[in-house]
């Protein structure tokens, strides 16, 4: 079942891309992806929730001398980020299609197999599998940003290869020694098997020096600050499609391999490295949040509003606390839903405006174009986590499991909310509002554009209305991810007090 979602959107892309006729490519893209979704439905439906076992399991001897298996599996933690891979990238590839692309065939076929490689991600019970799927997924986008991008594509794109370059490398030396000092630890033949690598922790100081690794590789993927120097090049040249699941799905791959991989197998190490994690997410908060008031691009203001939101997400996982980490997980859902969509709206807004992303370019079509304003405002007030939102509820448990064990990090962090209001806000008033730019094109969104940001619209109400859908499923699992770091945390804490007495 989990290799059919996997590589159905990739199998479907690569029949198009080998039949002549080039409007088949796009649409057997989007059969594939919406198989998947349909094949995702399926299993929210048939999951309870009531246990933190795997369900669907796959598990294949791959290479079997280094101990690597083709292991796949679905529990609480990663069924509604594949939910919302799969509904991402749908809707997406249905926007990819109202356009006419170059090569048309090699862009969908790579849009595909990127599908394909993230939800491998999210389904790898295997490190080594885990690595190969992280790598991979980044390979279509590389090209989708070297190929289709802007004019200065380039020079994005280098910079893009040479950071995650980096960091996947980094992931690389510490998937290898995690797996191999575990085997000489335990005197087992070695094995790549997250349940193995999480049964026998290594001592505390080889603990520390592989999350190093693991954490640099995870944060330039998110990005975090300061690793986020890649961000504003390739967010300016990236298509506003390609761009919308980039920035909504594999930004939280680095959030979920904390959960996934660093907690459960290097629990000491992340124990120690909590404040300064705690520091450089608060710090993303701030300055993302800050760097989003000023700027004038509408795709840096979002991407910048990235960062800040993917540092609340980081914060909830490391305060260490079960409506903290609850939070976290429902936030990179809620976040995904959000983002894409604001991206695929600020492409219609500099179609507006000839072509400019940049908010003065913009303004005064709010009165001719309601059903994009609405559209719009709705995406916006979900953005700045308007109290009946989900990303309000997200935000909510992320602060209120800080406030329980990290209370002056949860206090600075509140900054981050306050300040969320002011540059969602500025961006829809500047862009829907004020003057008529000098270019503005002031026209109604077209009703298959709005086919497309309907689902969208439709998921963010339910998420606001009923969180719970989520919640319910992922909380077994999600505590499960963090109960180590609980029980040393409480164990120091214990201590301490001892020793302080």
């Amino acid at each position: 079942m989990l290799s059919i979602l996997i590589w159905l959107p990739a199998a479907a892309a690569l029949v198009g891309a080998l039949i002549p006729a080039r409007r088949v490519a796009g649409l057997l893209a989007l059969g594939g992806a919406l198989g998947s979704l349909g094949i995702t439905i399926g299993l929210i439906a048939g999951y309870s929730g009531h246990s933190t076992r795997l369900t669907h399991v796959t598990n294949v001897d791959w290479i079997r001398s280094l101990g690597i298996h083709y292991s796949l599996g679905l529990d609480g933690l990663n069924l509604f980020l594949v939910a919302m891979t799969t509904f991402s990238f749908v809707l997406a590839i249905a926007a990819a299609n109202l356009r006419d692309w170059e090569r048309s065939r090699v862009f969908f076929l790579l849009f595909a197999l990127a599908e394909s490689a993230v939800l491998g991600t999210f389904l790898a019970q295997d490190l080594a599998l885990f690595v190969a799927f992280f790598d991979l997924m980044l390979i279509p986008f590389y090209l989708l940003l070297g190929v289709w991008g802007g004019p200065n594509r380039i020079a994005a794109t280098l910079k893009l290869v040479l950071y995650t370059f980096v960091g996947s490398l980094l992931m690389l030396a510490g998937a290898i020694a995690l797996a191999v000092l575990t085997s000489e630890h335990t005197g087992h033949p070695i094995s790549f098997a997250l349940s193995t690598l999480a049964a026998s922790p290594l001592h505390k100081g080889t603990q520390e020096w592989i999350f190093l690794l693991f954490a640099a590789a995870f944060l330039v993927k998110m990005p975090a600050f300061p690793l986020h120097g890649w961000m504003p090049d390739a967010y300016r040249e990236m298509p506003v499609e390609v761009l919308a699941v980039f920035s909504g799905v594999l930004s939280k791959v680095g959030a979920y391999g904390f959960l996934r991989i660093v907690l459960p197998t290097m629990p000491a190490a992340s124990v120690h490295f909590q404040t300064p994690i705690l520091l450089i997410s608060l710090a993303s908060v701030i300055y993302g949040s800050a760097m989003a008031f000023t700027q004038t691009n509408a795709r840096l203001i979002a991407g910048y509003s990235s960062i800040a939101q993917l540092g609340f997400i980081t914060l909830g996982i490391f305060a260490f606390a079960d409506q903290g980490a609850q939070g976290a997980v429902l936030q990179m859902v809620n976040h995904g839903i959000v983002v894409a969509p604001l991206f695929l709206i600020i492409g219609l807004l500099a179609a507006r405006a000839g072509g400019s992303d940049d908010i003065r370019d913009m303004g005064g079509i709010a009165t001719r174009a309601p059903i994009l304003a609405t559209c719009f405002l709705i995406v916006t007030f979900a953005t700045l986590a308007m109290p009946g939102s989900g990303n309000f509820v997200g935000e909510f448990l992320i602060l209120l499991g800080l406030f329980k064990t990290k209370m002056v990090f949860s206090i600075i962090a509140f900054t981050g909310v306050v300040m969320a209001s002011v540059y969602a806000l500025r961006v829809f008033i500047r862009a829907m509002h004020n003057r008529v730019g000098p270019q503005v094109q002031s026209r109604e969104i077209s009703l298959r554009y709005g086919l497309v940001l309907a689902p969208f619209l439709a998921a963010i109400a339910l998420f606001a209305v009923y969180p719970q859908l989520q919640l319910g499923r992922s909380e077994k699992s999600v505590t499960a991810a963090i109960a180590h770091e609980k029980a040393l945390t409480q164990t120091y804490d214990t201590l301490a007090g001892a020793i302080k007495k």
